[in-house]
């Protein structure tokens, strides 16, 4: 089996688990933060919805600079709408899935390079990219949300197992 492949029903799984909990994202509570240093709502749930974006940027690329030429990064901008956070997640979970359904060993065991401004972040193979940068960044801010939506009294779906607020969803 491809490298690639086998991260299929990872990534299918862990996106339909983070589909269900962008679904209970509350539009009437975007701009809410927990604290003062923490992110929006908005943001937060943005985010998971570009997450999958990466994929592109680590298959196609060799290096991905953050800051090219020093030009700051530039966000997208901020959701208005829960309709808009599960539009941009759909439209990024499958093209993520497609490109990594199409990546070779050869391309998986190759290096990819973060910088900022040309300065050297970290260098990894992307099989460890994916794991580590794509997959566990969205599974962290992923936890970070059901914690947003517990503060704001949101019941939780069912991610790895029952909530106290549902049972386990089978299937």
């Amino acid at each position: 089996m491809p490298i690639a492949a086998s991260f299929l029903p990872e990534f299918d799984h862990e996106n339909a688990a983070t589909r269900r909990l962008l679904e209970r994202v509350p539009q009437a509570h975007l701009e809410w933060k927990p604290h003062a240093k923490s992110a929006t709502l908005a943001w937060l749930a943005g985010h998971l919805a570009q997450v999958p974006t990466w994929l592109a940027a680590a298959l196609d690329q060799d290096v991905f600079d953050v800051e090219p030429g020093g030009r700051p990064y530039v966000p997208p901008p901020l959701p208005t709408t829960t309709g808009e956070i599960l539009a941009r997640f759909d439209e990024h979970a499958a093209a993520g899935r497609a490109k990594l359904a199409a990546a070779s060993d050869e391309r998986m065991l190759g290096t990819w390079t973060m910088q900022k401004n040309g300065r050297t972040m970290f260098a990894m193979p992307r099989v460890a990219v994916v794991r580590s940068f794509i997959l566990n960044h969205a599974i962290h801010h992923r936890g970070q949300l059901t914690v947003y939506l517990r503060l704001l009294d949101v019941p939780l779906p069912s991610l790895y197992g029952p909530t106290a607020d549902e049972a386990m969803q089978v299937g």
